[in-house]
């Protein structure tokens, strides 16, 4: 720690310790000294800024990710489709459909899995919990696409959301 202090000019230098969790409160109050109250943006009851467009996209997403672990890489992206509210006599439903875009055609084996198993639960746990936060029944449609190279291509980044506009 010395000779990091000798060669920058430091505010405070804390010890802390992550594992036992020693020196965290110090830190906090630390911290907080050196806090400023900014604006205050959006309402104290948002859940998220994102639309639920994104947020559907981005569950679905989630589920993919946790539920293959190191089977497929990071390279999907995923594009609602349909996103639709109907009455029923039963009550409200929520219409979604979901394309999955992967870059290699064993990416979709995977992502589909042994007679559409893992598909399955992939759209049930990502449905399950869009009820809970939307707080609607959710009808939830995946289907999933191969588009090889799409990460390299400025067009396919745009259209899966991943570059800003610049309006």
């Amino acid at each position: 720690m010395g000779a990091w202090k000798d060669a920058y000019e430091f505010k405070e230098i804390l010890l802390l310790s992550a594992l036992t969790g020693d020196g965290v409160s110090e830190l906090e109050s630390v911290l907080k000294t050196f806090a400023i109250e900014g604006p205050h943006f959006f309402p104290d009851d948002s859940f998220t800024d994102q639309s639920e467009r994104t947020l559907a996209a981005e569950l679905i997403r989630e589920k993919i990710l946790h539920l293959t672990s190191q089977e497929i890489p990071h390279g999907i992206a995923v594009v609602m489709e349909k996103m639709e509210e109907r009455h029923t006599d039963h009550g409200d439903i929520y219409d979604l459909s979901a394309y999955i875009y992967c870059e290699r055609e064993s990416h979709k084996g995977i992502l589909i899995g042994k007679k559409g198993a893992m598909l399955k639960k992939i759209a049930t746990q990502a449905r399950t919990e869009m009820e809970q936060i939307f707080g609607i029944k959710v009808n939830l449609q995946c289907w999933v696409k191969v588009k090889e190279g799409w990460r390299n291509r400025p067009g396919s980044l745009g259209e899966f959301g991943f570059l800003k506009s610049k309006n």
